[in-house]
Protein backbone atom coordinates (compact mmCIF):
# COMPACT_ATOMS: atom_id res chain seq x y z
CA UNK A 1 0.00 0.00 0.00
CA UNK A 2 1.21 3.41 -1.06
CA UNK A 3 1.49 6.52 1.50
CA UNK A 4 -1.38 8.11 -0.13
CA UNK A 5 -3.49 5.06 -0.18
CA UNK A 6 -2.53 4.76 3.51
CA UNK A 7 -3.17 7.80 4.68
CA UNK A 8 -6.74 7.37 3.24
CA UNK A 9 -7.67 4.42 4.57
CA UNK A 10 -6.37 5.24 7.88
CA UNK A 11 -8.56 8.35 7.94
CA UNK A 12 -12.08 6.09 6.92
CA UNK A 13 -10.96 3.59 9.58
CA UNK A 14 -10.67 6.18 11.86
CA UNK A 15 -13.90 7.58 11.95
CA UNK A 16 -14.80 3.97 12.85
CA UNK A 17 -12.53 3.87 16.14
CA UNK A 18 -14.51 5.89 17.92
CA UNK A 19 -13.29 9.22 20.32
CA UNK A 20 -14.59 7.52 23.28
CA UNK A 21 -11.41 5.27 22.71
CA UNK A 22 -8.75 7.60 24.29
CA UNK A 23 -6.83 4.70 26.37
CA UNK A 24 -3.03 3.78 25.75
CA UNK A 25 -1.79 0.09 25.09
CA UNK A 26 -0.62 -1.71 27.94
CA UNK A 27 3.17 -1.04 28.58
CA UNK A 28 2.80 2.13 26.89
CA UNK A 29 5.18 4.70 28.90
CA UNK A 30 5.24 8.61 29.17
CA UNK A 31 8.20 10.66 30.04
CA UNK A 32 9.51 14.25 30.02
CA UNK A 33 12.62 15.84 28.83
CA UNK A 34 15.35 18.77 29.52
CA UNK A 35 19.19 19.23 28.09
CA UNK A 36 21.90 19.84 30.25
CA UNK A 37 22.90 23.37 29.08
CA UNK A 38 19.10 24.62 29.16
CA UNK A 39 18.77 23.30 32.99
CA UNK A 40 22.15 22.52 34.80
CA UNK A 41 23.70 26.19 35.27
CA UNK A 42 27.06 25.54 37.50
CA UNK A 43 28.47 26.81 33.88
CA UNK A 44 32.11 26.58 35.35
CA UNK A 45 31.70 24.97 38.66
CA UNK A 46 34.43 22.48 39.70
CA UNK A 47 36.93 21.27 36.66
CA UNK A 48 34.12 21.67 34.23
CA UNK A 49 35.42 22.28 30.85
CA UNK A 50 34.23 25.63 28.54
CA UNK A 51 31.42 24.12 26.14
CA UNK A 52 30.60 26.13 22.74
CA UNK A 53 27.51 27.51 24.17
CA UNK A 54 29.75 29.05 27.41
CA UNK A 55 31.79 30.73 24.66
CA UNK A 56 28.76 31.49 21.96
CA UNK A 57 27.02 33.45 24.92
CA UNK A 58 29.52 35.22 27.17
CA UNK A 59 31.93 36.38 23.82
CA UNK A 60 28.58 38.16 22.32
CA UNK A 61 25.79 38.12 25.09
CA UNK A 62 23.31 39.83 22.32
CA UNK A 63 23.14 37.11 20.57
CA UNK A 64 20.34 36.23 22.96
CA UNK A 65 16.87 37.37 23.54
CA UNK A 66 17.50 40.12 26.51
CA UNK A 67 21.06 38.91 26.70
CA UNK A 68 20.14 35.87 28.79
CA UNK A 69 22.08 32.91 29.38
CA UNK A 70 22.71 29.18 30.20
CA UNK A 71 24.89 29.92 33.70
CA UNK A 72 22.67 29.27 36.39
CA UNK A 73 19.32 28.26 34.57
CA UNK A 74 17.13 25.94 36.41
CA UNK A 75 20.01 25.76 38.54
CA UNK A 76 19.46 21.91 38.41
CA UNK A 77 23.46 20.83 39.04
CA UNK A 78 22.60 22.17 42.54
CA UNK A 79 18.73 21.19 42.58
CA UNK A 80 18.99 18.00 41.24
CA UNK A 81 16.72 16.64 43.86
CA UNK A 82 14.01 18.90 43.29
CA UNK A 83 13.69 17.63 39.75
CA UNK A 84 13.69 14.51 40.65
CA UNK A 85 11.23 15.24 42.87
CA UNK A 86 8.77 16.94 40.00
CA UNK A 87 9.89 14.16 37.74
CA UNK A 88 8.29 11.47 40.43
CA UNK A 89 4.76 14.32 41.51
CA UNK A 90 4.32 13.61 38.04
CA UNK A 91 4.30 10.18 37.71
CA UNK A 92 7.00 9.85 34.82
CA UNK A 93 7.77 6.17 33.94
CA UNK A 94 11.57 8.10 32.85
CA UNK A 95 13.32 10.87 32.58
CA UNK A 96 15.43 11.73 29.51
CA UNK A 97 18.04 14.37 30.00
CA UNK A 98 21.33 14.91 28.10
CA UNK A 99 24.57 14.41 29.99
CA UNK A 100 27.02 17.71 29.43
CA UNK A 101 30.18 16.52 27.55
CA UNK A 102 32.72 18.86 29.05
CA UNK A 103 31.12 18.44 32.40
CA UNK A 104 32.59 14.70 32.39
CA UNK A 105 35.46 15.19 30.21
CA UNK A 106 36.60 19.06 30.68
CA UNK A 107 39.00 18.76 27.81
CA UNK A 108 36.87 17.04 25.52
CA UNK A 109 39.08 13.60 25.61
CA UNK A 110 39.10 11.08 28.13
CA UNK A 111 42.93 11.79 29.48
CA UNK A 112 40.82 13.37 32.20
CA UNK A 113 37.73 12.39 33.61
CA UNK A 114 35.92 14.91 36.06
CA UNK A 115 34.87 13.00 39.49
CA UNK A 116 32.74 15.83 40.25
CA UNK A 117 30.96 15.96 36.99
CA UNK A 118 30.72 12.13 36.90
CA UNK A 119 28.95 12.12 40.43
CA UNK A 120 25.89 14.59 39.55
CA UNK A 121 24.86 12.41 37.36
CA UNK A 122 24.96 9.88 39.43
CA UNK A 123 22.86 11.31 41.69
CA UNK A 124 20.62 12.22 39.15
CA UNK A 125 20.74 8.61 37.95
CA UNK A 126 20.30 6.89 41.32
CA UNK A 127 17.72 9.55 42.78
CA UNK A 128 15.21 8.43 39.90
CA UNK A 129 15.73 4.71 40.12
CA UNK A 130 15.22 5.24 43.92
CA UNK A 131 11.70 6.91 42.96
CA UNK A 132 10.83 4.37 40.23
CA UNK A 133 11.67 6.16 37.48
CA UNK A 134 13.43 5.17 34.39
CA UNK A 135 17.06 7.15 33.67
CA UNK A 136 16.86 7.65 29.79
CA UNK A 137 20.49 9.03 28.53
CA UNK A 138 21.29 11.61 25.46
CA UNK A 139 24.83 11.83 24.84
CA UNK A 140 24.69 15.39 23.08
CA UNK A 141 22.53 17.52 22.99
CA UNK A 142 24.67 20.87 21.29
CA UNK A 143 27.26 21.71 24.03
CA UNK A 144 30.44 20.26 22.48
CA UNK A 145 33.54 21.08 24.68
CA UNK A 146 34.87 24.57 23.24
CA UNK A 147 38.69 22.67 22.94
CA UNK A 148 37.27 19.93 19.93
CA UNK A 149 35.17 23.27 18.60
CA UNK A 150 39.06 25.01 18.37
CA UNK A 151 39.87 21.65 16.38
CA UNK A 152 37.39 22.18 13.43
CA UNK A 153 34.06 20.40 15.75
CA UNK A 154 31.72 18.51 13.55
CA UNK A 155 33.73 19.77 10.43
CA UNK A 156 36.65 17.67 11.55
CA UNK A 157 36.30 14.37 10.47
CA UNK A 158 38.30 12.99 13.74
CA UNK A 159 35.18 14.08 15.66
CA UNK A 160 33.75 10.76 15.55
CA UNK A 161 36.84 9.25 17.07
CA UNK A 162 36.76 11.74 19.94
CA UNK A 163 32.70 11.45 20.28
CA UNK A 164 33.53 7.33 20.14
CA UNK A 165 35.70 7.97 22.98
CA UNK A 166 33.08 9.95 25.18
CA UNK A 167 30.58 7.55 24.64
CA UNK A 168 32.96 4.67 25.89
CA UNK A 169 33.36 6.56 29.00
CA UNK A 170 29.77 7.46 29.34
CA UNK A 171 28.87 3.57 29.17
CA UNK A 172 31.49 2.47 31.41
CA UNK A 173 30.41 5.13 34.23
CA UNK A 174 26.42 4.43 33.38
CA UNK A 175 25.40 1.42 31.93
CA UNK A 176 25.02 -0.64 34.48
CA UNK A 177 21.92 1.12 35.47
CA UNK A 178 21.02 3.38 32.27
CA UNK A 179 19.15 0.90 29.35
CA UNK A 180 18.00 3.50 27.07
CA UNK A 181 20.31 5.57 25.14
CA UNK A 182 20.10 8.45 22.34
CA UNK A 183 23.69 9.08 20.70
CA UNK A 184 22.85 12.64 18.81
CA UNK A 185 19.89 14.98 19.77
CA UNK A 186 18.90 16.35 16.46
CA UNK A 187 21.47 16.87 14.36
CA UNK A 188 19.92 18.79 11.58
CA UNK A 189 19.93 21.79 14.46
CA UNK A 190 23.88 21.38 15.14
CA UNK A 191 24.38 20.86 11.22
CA UNK A 192 21.85 22.82 9.13
CA UNK A 193 21.00 25.56 11.54
CA UNK A 194 24.03 26.37 13.02
CA UNK A 195 26.25 26.18 9.92
CA UNK A 196 23.36 27.74 7.71
CA UNK A 197 22.18 30.75 9.82
CA UNK A 198 24.58 31.11 12.51
CA UNK A 199 22.31 31.66 15.10
CA UNK A 200 23.39 28.68 17.67
CA UNK A 201 26.50 27.80 19.07
CA UNK A 202 29.52 27.83 17.74
CA UNK A 203 28.20 30.56 15.30
CA UNK A 204 29.77 29.57 12.07
CA UNK A 205 27.93 30.77 8.90
CA UNK A 206 29.24 28.09 6.13
CA UNK A 207 26.04 26.58 4.02
CA UNK A 208 27.84 25.05 1.35
CA UNK A 209 30.53 23.10 3.12
CA UNK A 210 30.21 23.36 6.86
CA UNK A 211 26.71 22.19 6.81
CA UNK A 212 27.35 19.21 5.05
CA UNK A 213 30.71 17.86 6.30
CA UNK A 214 28.70 18.48 9.98
CA UNK A 215 26.17 16.28 8.70
CA UNK A 216 28.39 13.07 7.49
CA UNK A 217 30.39 13.40 10.49
CA UNK A 218 27.43 13.33 12.74
CA UNK A 219 26.02 10.25 10.87
CA UNK A 220 30.04 8.46 11.31
CA UNK A 221 30.10 9.84 15.17
CA UNK A 222 26.52 8.14 15.79
CA UNK A 223 27.28 4.70 14.18
CA UNK A 224 30.53 4.36 16.27
CA UNK A 225 29.04 5.34 19.38
CA UNK A 226 26.27 2.53 18.68
CA UNK A 227 28.35 0.21 17.51
CA UNK A 228 30.38 0.80 21.15
CA UNK A 229 27.50 0.38 22.90
CA UNK A 230 26.72 -2.83 20.58
CA UNK A 231 29.66 -4.54 20.95
CA UNK A 232 30.88 -3.79 24.24
CA UNK A 233 28.67 -2.98 26.23
CA UNK A 234 24.87 -5.05 25.34
CA UNK A 235 26.01 -8.17 26.05
CA UNK A 236 26.32 -7.27 29.59
CA UNK A 237 23.39 -4.77 30.07
CA UNK A 238 20.87 -5.26 27.36
CA UNK A 239 20.23 -1.59 26.96
CA UNK A 240 19.20 0.07 23.61
CA UNK A 241 20.47 3.06 21.45
CA UNK A 242 19.63 5.31 18.66
CA UNK A 243 19.83 8.43 17.64
CA UNK A 244 17.13 11.47 18.23
CA UNK A 245 16.04 13.62 14.74
CA UNK A 246 14.05 16.49 14.71
CA UNK A 247 11.59 15.93 11.59
CA UNK A 248 8.81 18.67 10.58
CA UNK A 249 6.34 17.51 8.62
CA UNK A 250 6.30 18.94 5.11
CA UNK A 251 2.90 19.05 3.04
CA UNK A 252 2.90 20.35 -0.64
CA UNK A 253 0.25 23.25 -0.61
CA UNK A 254 -0.92 21.63 -4.24
CA UNK A 255 -0.99 18.59 -6.09
CA UNK A 256 1.65 20.22 -8.37
CA UNK A 257 4.05 20.90 -5.43
CA UNK A 258 4.05 16.81 -4.46
CA UNK A 259 7.12 16.23 -5.52
CA UNK A 260 8.95 19.03 -4.25
CA UNK A 261 7.53 17.91 -0.29
CA UNK A 262 8.84 14.86 -0.66
CA UNK A 263 12.29 16.55 -1.57
CA UNK A 264 12.05 18.63 0.98
CA UNK A 265 11.22 15.51 3.31
CA UNK A 266 14.50 13.73 1.86
CA UNK A 267 16.39 17.03 2.14
CA UNK A 268 15.52 18.00 6.65
CA UNK A 269 14.47 14.06 7.25
CA UNK A 270 15.99 11.74 4.33
CA UNK A 271 20.00 13.37 5.41
CA UNK A 272 19.57 12.16 8.57
CA UNK A 273 17.78 8.74 8.68
CA UNK A 274 18.59 7.48 5.10
CA UNK A 275 21.66 6.46 6.01
CA UNK A 276 20.91 4.89 9.36
CA UNK A 277 17.33 3.32 8.63
CA UNK A 278 17.40 2.33 4.74
CA UNK A 279 18.18 -0.98 3.62
CA UNK A 280 20.78 0.26 1.25
CA UNK A 281 22.44 2.90 3.26
CA UNK A 282 24.05 6.33 2.21
CA UNK A 283 22.33 9.53 1.34
CA UNK A 284 19.05 9.32 -0.60
CA UNK A 285 19.36 9.07 -4.15
CA UNK A 286 17.02 12.60 -4.74
CA UNK A 287 19.34 14.78 -2.65
CA UNK A 288 22.84 13.38 -4.07
CA UNK A 289 21.65 14.52 -7.47
CA UNK A 290 20.07 17.64 -6.74
CA UNK A 291 23.53 18.75 -4.27
CA UNK A 292 25.44 18.06 -7.45
CA UNK A 293 23.91 19.69 -9.86
CA UNK A 294 23.56 22.64 -7.29
CA UNK A 295 27.18 22.54 -6.57
CA UNK A 296 28.26 22.27 -10.22
CA UNK A 297 26.47 25.27 -10.48
CA UNK A 298 28.03 27.06 -8.58
CA UNK A 299 30.96 26.46 -9.84
CA UNK A 300 32.30 23.65 -7.46
CA UNK A 301 34.70 20.95 -8.48
CA UNK A 302 32.81 18.05 -6.46
CA UNK A 303 29.33 18.19 -4.73
CA UNK A 304 29.29 19.68 -1.51
CA UNK A 305 27.85 16.60 -0.43
CA UNK A 306 30.93 14.64 0.70
CA UNK A 307 29.98 10.95 -0.73
CA UNK A 308 30.11 7.82 1.99
CA UNK A 309 32.65 5.23 1.29
CA UNK A 310 31.20 1.60 1.05
CA UNK A 311 32.72 0.88 4.63
CA UNK A 312 31.30 3.80 5.64
CA UNK A 313 27.73 3.52 4.05
CA UNK A 314 27.74 -0.42 6.00
CA UNK A 315 29.62 1.26 9.63
CA UNK A 316 26.43 4.01 9.29
CA UNK A 317 23.47 1.40 8.03
CA UNK A 318 21.48 -0.39 11.02
CA UNK A 319 23.07 1.37 13.64
CA UNK A 320 19.75 1.48 15.88
CA UNK A 321 17.39 -0.32 18.06
CA UNK A 322 15.10 1.75 17.97
CA UNK A 323 13.25 5.07 16.31
CA UNK A 324 13.59 7.94 18.24
CA UNK A 325 11.47 10.65 16.72
CA UNK A 326 10.83 14.54 18.04
CA UNK A 327 8.45 16.46 16.31
CA UNK A 328 6.45 19.83 16.92
CA UNK A 329 5.29 21.72 14.03
CA UNK A 330 4.78 21.40 9.70
CA UNK A 331 5.32 23.67 6.73
CA UNK A 332 3.15 23.56 3.39
CA UNK A 333 5.73 23.74 0.68
CA UNK A 334 5.13 25.41 -3.29
CA UNK A 335 7.88 25.67 -5.81
CA UNK A 336 9.37 29.17 -5.87
CA UNK A 337 7.72 31.72 -8.46
CA UNK A 338 10.74 33.63 -10.81
CA UNK A 339 12.16 36.74 -9.16
CA UNK A 340 11.21 34.90 -5.50
CA UNK A 341 13.57 36.11 -2.78
CA UNK A 342 13.97 33.46 0.14
CA UNK A 343 14.19 33.22 3.66
CA UNK A 344 16.86 30.49 5.51
CA UNK A 345 15.94 26.96 5.63
CA UNK A 346 15.57 24.66 8.25
CA UNK A 347 12.83 27.50 9.40
CA UNK A 348 12.82 29.47 6.83
CA UNK A 349 12.49 28.48 3.06
CA UNK A 350 14.20 25.61 1.58
CA UNK A 351 16.36 27.80 -1.41
CA UNK A 352 18.10 24.76 -2.38
CA UNK A 353 15.44 22.55 -3.63
CA UNK A 354 13.85 26.09 -5.31
CA UNK A 355 10.81 25.96 -2.49
CA UNK A 356 9.20 28.50 -0.87
CA UNK A 357 7.50 27.85 2.84
CA UNK A 358 4.01 29.33 3.50
CA UNK A 359 2.09 28.83 6.74
CA UNK A 360 -1.94 27.91 6.61
CA UNK A 361 -4.12 30.87 8.67
CA UNK A 362 -5.73 27.80 10.39
CA UNK A 363 -2.87 26.51 12.23
CA UNK A 364 -2.19 28.51 15.83
CA UNK A 365 1.01 30.18 16.08
CA UNK A 366 2.72 29.39 19.58
CA UNK A 367 5.38 31.73 21.22
CA UNK A 368 8.62 30.57 19.23
CA UNK A 369 8.27 32.39 15.72
CA UNK A 370 8.91 28.87 14.30
CA UNK A 371 6.27 26.92 15.21
CA UNK A 372 2.81 26.56 14.27
CA UNK A 373 0.48 23.78 15.73
CA UNK A 374 -0.58 21.10 13.19
CA UNK A 375 -1.77 17.99 15.01
CA UNK A 376 -2.18 15.56 11.79
CA UNK A 377 1.38 16.22 11.14
CA UNK A 378 3.17 13.90 13.59
CA UNK A 379 1.05 11.43 12.37
CA UNK A 380 1.58 11.78 8.41
CA UNK A 381 5.35 12.06 9.85
CA UNK A 382 5.06 8.62 11.19
CA UNK A 383 3.21 6.94 8.24
CA UNK A 384 5.95 9.17 6.01
CA UNK A 385 8.58 6.96 8.04
CA UNK A 386 7.05 3.76 7.88
CA UNK A 387 6.65 3.97 4.38
CA UNK A 388 10.60 4.95 3.50
CA UNK A 389 11.89 2.55 5.78
CA UNK A 390 9.87 -0.34 7.55
CA UNK A 391 7.90 -1.03 10.58
CA UNK A 392 10.18 0.09 13.65
CA UNK A 393 9.47 0.36 17.48
CA UNK A 394 9.11 4.31 17.21
CA UNK A 395 9.31 6.72 20.58
CA UNK A 396 8.68 9.84 20.64
CA UNK A 397 11.58 11.55 22.48
CA UNK A 398 10.28 15.28 22.16
CA UNK A 399 7.23 16.87 21.46
CA UNK A 400 5.80 20.08 23.66
CA UNK A 401 4.18 23.67 23.21
CA UNK A 402 6.00 26.82 23.61
CA UNK A 403 3.77 29.58 25.45
CA UNK A 404 4.71 33.12 26.88
CA UNK A 405 4.14 32.09 30.55
CA UNK A 406 1.25 31.25 33.41
CA UNK A 407 0.34 28.81 34.94
CA UNK A 408 -3.31 28.58 33.45
CA UNK A 409 -1.58 27.01 30.17
CA UNK A 410 -5.20 25.52 28.62
CA UNK A 411 -3.30 25.88 25.43
CA UNK A 412 -0.32 23.47 26.39
CA UNK A 413 -3.13 21.06 27.24
CA UNK A 414 -5.18 21.16 24.32
CA UNK A 415 -2.05 20.92 22.20
CA UNK A 416 -0.68 17.56 23.99
CA UNK A 417 -4.93 16.44 23.83
CA UNK A 418 -4.26 16.68 20.17
CA UNK A 419 -0.78 15.60 19.33
CA UNK A 420 -1.79 12.55 21.66
CA UNK A 421 -4.93 11.59 20.07
CA UNK A 422 -3.33 11.31 16.87
CA UNK A 423 -0.78 8.67 18.12
CA UNK A 424 -3.57 6.88 19.52
CA UNK A 425 -4.67 7.03 15.66
CA UNK A 426 -1.08 6.29 14.37
CA UNK A 427 -0.81 2.78 17.23
CA UNK A 428 -5.06 1.78 17.04
CA UNK A 429 -5.90 2.41 13.48
CA UNK A 430 -2.36 2.94 11.00
CA UNK A 431 -0.77 -0.03 13.26
CA UNK A 432 1.88 1.54 14.07
CA UNK A 433 4.08 0.54 17.43
CA UNK A 434 4.93 3.38 19.33
CA UNK A 435 6.01 2.76 22.95
CA UNK A 436 7.20 5.99 24.44
CA UNK A 437 6.06 9.60 24.65
CA UNK A 438 8.32 12.34 26.18
CA UNK A 439 6.78 15.64 26.66
CA UNK A 440 9.40 18.82 26.56
CA UNK A 441 9.67 19.81 28.71
CA UNK A 442 9.94 18.88 32.47
CA UNK A 443 10.16 22.65 33.34
CA UNK A 444 10.95 26.26 31.82
CA UNK A 445 14.64 26.53 31.21
CA UNK A 446 17.02 28.43 28.88
CA UNK A 447 15.51 27.81 25.24
CA UNK A 448 18.30 28.75 23.17
CA UNK A 449 18.32 31.97 21.43
CA UNK A 450 14.87 32.90 22.71
CA UNK A 451 16.50 32.72 26.14
CA UNK A 452 13.80 32.80 28.60
CA UNK A 453 11.30 34.52 26.65
CA UNK A 454 9.48 31.59 25.60
CA UNK A 455 8.24 28.38 28.41
CA UNK A 456 7.98 24.91 27.45
CA UNK A 457 7.38 23.80 30.90
CA UNK A 458 5.07 21.42 33.05
CA UNK A 459 6.84 23.65 35.61
CA UNK A 460 7.15 27.60 35.79
CA UNK A 461 10.46 28.05 36.78
CA UNK A 462 11.02 32.06 38.45
CA UNK A 463 14.24 32.92 36.77
CA UNK A 464 14.62 36.09 39.01
CA UNK A 465 14.37 33.88 42.31
CA UNK A 466 17.68 32.94 43.09
CA UNK A 467 16.41 29.55 44.37
CA UNK A 468 14.62 29.21 40.99
CA UNK A 469 11.16 28.47 42.46
CA UNK A 470 9.69 25.65 40.53
CA UNK A 471 5.51 25.65 40.46
CA UNK A 472 3.14 23.36 39.00
CA UNK A 473 0.92 24.54 35.84
CA UNK A 474 -2.43 22.85 35.03
CA UNK A 475 -0.58 21.21 32.34
CA UNK A 476 1.31 19.30 35.23
CA UNK A 477 -1.68 18.49 36.74
CA UNK A 478 -3.47 16.94 33.63
CA UNK A 479 -0.36 15.10 32.35
CA UNK A 480 -0.14 13.54 35.62
CA UNK A 481 -4.12 12.70 35.55
CA UNK A 482 -3.30 11.28 31.85
CA UNK A 483 -0.07 9.00 32.93
CA UNK A 484 -2.21 7.50 35.87
CA UNK A 485 -5.64 6.85 34.06
CA UNK A 486 -2.99 5.89 30.97
CA UNK A 487 -6.06 7.46 28.64
CA UNK A 488 -6.72 10.77 27.45
CA UNK A 489 -10.03 10.67 29.17
CA UNK A 490 -9.34 13.53 31.37
CA UNK A 491 -11.45 16.18 31.85
CA UNK A 492 -10.49 19.74 33.03
CA UNK A 493 -13.12 19.07 35.93
CA UNK A 494 -10.80 17.07 37.12
CA UNK A 495 -7.78 18.64 37.65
Amino acid sequence: MSWCSAVVFSAVLAVSWGAEDLSFPPGFKFGAATAAYQVEGAWNASDKGESIWDRFVHEDPGRIFNQNNGDIACDSYNQVEKDIEIAAELGLHYYRFSLAWSRILPTGFPNQISKEGADYYNRLIDGLLAKGIEPFITLYHWDLPQPLQDLGGWANPLIADWFEDYARVVYTLYGDRVKLWVTLNEPVVTCDLCYIMGIFAPGIVSPDVGTYLCNKHAMLAHAKAWRVYDEEFKPKYHGRVSIANHLLWFEPLTEADTELADLARQHLAGRYCHPIYSKEGGWPASIEKLLEKNSRDRGYNRSILPTFTQEEKELVRGTYDFFAFNHYTSRKIRWAKEGETFSQWPLGDAEELNGKIEIPEHWTPAAASWFFVNPDGIRQQLLWLKEQYGDFEFMITENGMATFGGLEDHDRINFYREYLKQILIAIKEDGLNITHYTAWTLLDNFEWSDGYNVKFGFYEVDFEDPLRTRRPRLSAHWYKKVIQEHSLDVTNDEL
